[in-house]
């Protein structure tokens, strides 16, 4: 982001990218909230400046993947049960309503896991979602976009990294994560290949906008988001 502060503590419409994600889970009807933070933990932590009734700040050591910071996030929420959503603080542009959409369909097909994705023009450097072949393909995998093969970079769809998870199988799964791809890293996207091996109902919910899963990984990327931010608003319902 070429600037010192922590990149989800950059301000969108004048509040922080993290305080979208959290607005939005919370009208979706999530919580606990659990926030794994690392860079400049504590300043993310005042940000909320008292807000702060149902979130549990999980602090991540060594930034080793999305399982990781998955697992960790889990660590606090005890003995919780139930489904778990699972949200990114740099895409804040994504609706309560979407995920409500989200969650209705896991929740209508008694899924183990239900994938926000999207359908993009350029979906370069975004995970692929992988489905069996014929009508309604069944997911059976997400594909990271380093580990990808060229076939597997023209599929328009992708991983938008928000999902919801039934608990018991995502606390089962993680701890199985290995580190065996050319990041080094426990990739949370593992996760979706387990439940299909086990026959375990993976969904895919397509977000309506695909603009709403945009992540923040550069100045351009934040200048994009508060024109469609700003309009969108100016829109209204």
């Amino acid at each position: 982001m070429n600037s010192p502060l922590a990149k989800v503590l950059h301000p969108l419409a004048g509040r922080p990218l993290v305080h979208h994600v959290v607005a939005s889970a919370r009208r979706a009807g999530a919580g606990p909230i659990a926030i794994v933070v690392g860079h400049q933990a504590q300043t993310v932590r005042e940000s909320f400046c008292g807000d702060e009734v149902d979130l549990v700040f999980v602090h991540q050591a060594k930034r080793l993947g999305t399982g990781h910071a998955a697992s960790i996030g889990l660590s606090a929420l005890g003995n919780q049960s139930g489904d778990v959503l699972l949200l990114c603080g740099d895409v804040p542009l994504l609706r309560p309503e979407t995920i409500g959409k989200l969650i209705q369909q896991h929740r209508s097909a008694a899924a183990a896991v239900t994938v926000l994705t999207a359908i993009l023009k350029e979906p370069s450097g975004y995970g692929r979602v992988l489905r069996e072949t014929g009508p309604g393909g069944r997911v059976v995998a997400i594909v990271e976009d380093a580990d990808a093969t060229e076939t597997e970079r023209a599929i328009p769809e992708i991983n938008s990294g928000t999902y919801i998870f039934a608990l018991d199988f995502l606390a089962r799964a993680i701890p199985r994560l290995q580190a065996e791809n050319r990041q080094g890293e426990y990739y949370l996207t593992d996760v979706v290949a387990m439940a299909a091996a086990e026959n375990r109902q993976v969904e895919a919910f397509p977000a309506p906008i695909p603009e709403e899963v945009s992540g923040i990984n550069n100045p351009a990327d934040l200048a994009r988001a508060e024109a469609f931010f700003a309009a969108r608003e100016e829109k209204g319902p």
